[in-house]
């Protein structure tokens, strides 16, 4: 995904409630690191936080299972989940959007141990609950206590949890992107609408997450994020 896109999306993007605030969530974690901080985009994709990250003036050292990681300057992610950089030698690991979509929690958790400097940080999002999407696999879905478990029983241990889009804004969102999926194969006109109907349901939205009560929302959240670190 573009990554203007990831760290300032737009309102016509069906996307705008959850990576508006994700992207604040990840800057605001990133800025608590050193100048200087190595950091590993653990996953990294597309790289969208590339940009926001070097401008922090972090050390930003992408990582990614692509055949032809090194052509793209990334670091190859092995098959067997390793990343070829010694032990305990990064101060922080970024994971966005990735941990769904790992089919090993033990071997991804390991590895991020591995690489983590004795008080190095974790910043992890993933879902609690959106559609399917595999990117090749997608795997799970988590409530908030599931998340800090699955973690903490593999020896990382959460220092916080924030939670991003309650359940009434999560399943206006959920209605939009199924229209809007429909909507943009119309030729012409279908992804002006689109754009149109993101806007209105967006700020739907909005209202939704705004009345909903704050346990509710932050024990059924669409994303969630930690900061974290290896528990000793």
């Amino acid at each position: 995904m573009h990554d203007a896109r990831r760290v300032s999306p737009s309102m016509w993007h069906t996307d705008w409630l959850q990576l508006g605030p994700l992207s604040k969530l990840i800057r605001a974690q990133a800025e608590r690191l050193p100048k200087g901080a190595s950091i590993v985009d653990l996953g990294c994709g597309d790289m969208p936080y590339a940009s926001l990250l070097r401008g922090l003036g972090l050390d930003y050292r992408p990582a990614d299972i692509d055949a032809d990681a090194v052509a793209k300057g990334k670091l190859p992610i092995g098959p067997d989940g390793r990343v070829p950089l010694p032990d305990h030698s990064v101060d922080a690991i970024l994971s966005a959007q990735v941990l769904e979509h790992v089919p090993d929690l033990d071997a991804y958790c390991a590895e991020i141990r591995r690489l983590l400097k004795p008080g190095g940080t974790l910043i992890l999002s993933t879902h609690g609950s959106w559609f399917y999407h595999p990117h090749p696999e997608d795997h799970r879905r988590w409530t908030r206590t599931g998340l800090a478990l699955d973690l903490e029983t593999r020896g990382i241990k959460v220092e916080e949890m924030h939670s991003i889009c309650g359940p009434l804004a999560t399943t206006t969102m959920i209605r939009l992107t199924a229209f809007a999926f429909v909507l943009k194969k119309v030729p012409v006109i279908g992804p002006m609408i689109a754009g149109a109907l993101a806007v209105v349901m967006n700020a739907r939205a909005v209202v939704e997450d705004a009345i909903t009560p704050a346990q509710m929302r932050d024990d059924n959240a669409c994303v969630y994020l930690v900061r974290a670190h290896v528990a000793v």
